[in-house]
């Protein structure tokens, strides 16, 4: 993985992780007691924990946790590989577990998502001069009234 993108490799989160808990055998993520103790037992920790622990730490650096849930952890790493790395659909498949039939096309329903932008005439898909299309956090559309 080149040095920009160690950040995100989950081998190194997954090895910190581990050498900072302490754990040696069990569940990965357990349930989390009061006072951030993690349970004596070895039980893990539900999605909605996971979910309200993650969306408090959101909230502390000031982002705003509403379109985030336990998927966008998924959703977001095929759609970044997709846009950013471009990746193509076969190794997006191979990468996240998935059949590479495209019968099923689960594939799709992780690259698309609510905030995808389809309000772009056919016509302006190659114009190079339009305006950036930027998704208005209260209409979800692309306008003026934010």
């Amino acid at each position: 993985m080149p040095e920009e993108y160690q950040h995100i490799c989950v081998v190194r989160a997954y090895a910190r992780w581990v050498r900072i808990t302490g754990l040696k055998e069990g569940y990965l993520f357990r349930k989390i007691r009061a006072n951030d103790h993690l349970a004596e037992e070895n039980e893990p920790m539900t999605s909605e924990q996971f979910l309200e622990m993650f969306r408090n730490n959101l909230l502390d650096i000031g982002v705003d946790f509403i379109p985030y849930g336990t998927h966008s952890f998924r959703r977001g790493g095929c759609q970044w590989l997709s846009v950013e790395r471009r990746w193509p659909l076969r190794q997006i498949c191979e990468w996240g577990g998935w059949s590479q039939e495209f019968t099923h096309l689960t594939i799709v329903k992780y690259l698309i998502s609510w905030n995808d932008n389809p309000h772009v005439d056919r016509d302006d898909f190659f114009n190079m001069d339009r305006a950036p299309t930027t998704v208005c956090p209260t209409c979800n559309r692309s306008c003026h009234c934010a």
